[in-house]
């Protein structure tokens, strides 16, 4: 079984990201397009992208994922910490169905129903 980890920039990259991307636009504006025409507009079009893809990281709550890892979990670690594993997935259960409730995906009768069942399963 393997688990994703998202792996996001943080906000100083994220800033340095964008003020060098505002660099190579102006490079790009005022040196690359006078001098290379066709080219000059490929460059500024791809450093507004970069710049761009870094001012949302920057700026937004969610930012984008530069890259994920898939971690494998393990057969052997499973077996070896199943009373670790079982508590594991009941919290995360519980977690997820608390979740549900306060994103109001579910009413606070499901949210009671459904807490009693993966309470049952524990014990």
């Amino acid at each position: 079984m393997s688990k994703g980890i998202r792996v996001k920039p943080s906000k100083p990259a994220s800033l340095f990201g964008m003020i060098v991307g505002i660099v190579f636009v102006f490079i790009g504006l005022f040196v690359v397009i006078p001098s290379a025409g066709l080219f000059g507009i490929f460059w500024t079009l791809i450093a507004v992208g970069i710049t761009g893809f870094q001012a949302y990281n920057f700026f937004g709550d969610k930012s984008v994922a530069s890259w994920e890892i898939d971690i494998d979990t393990g057969a052997n670690a499973e077996t070896n910490n199943q009373s670790t594993s079982v508590s594991g997935d009941f919290e995360t259960k519980l977690r997820k169905l608390n979740r549900l409730k306060e994103d109001g995906l579910i009413t606070e009768e499901e949210f009671q129903k459904k807490r009693e069942e993966i309470l049952r399963e524990k014990w």
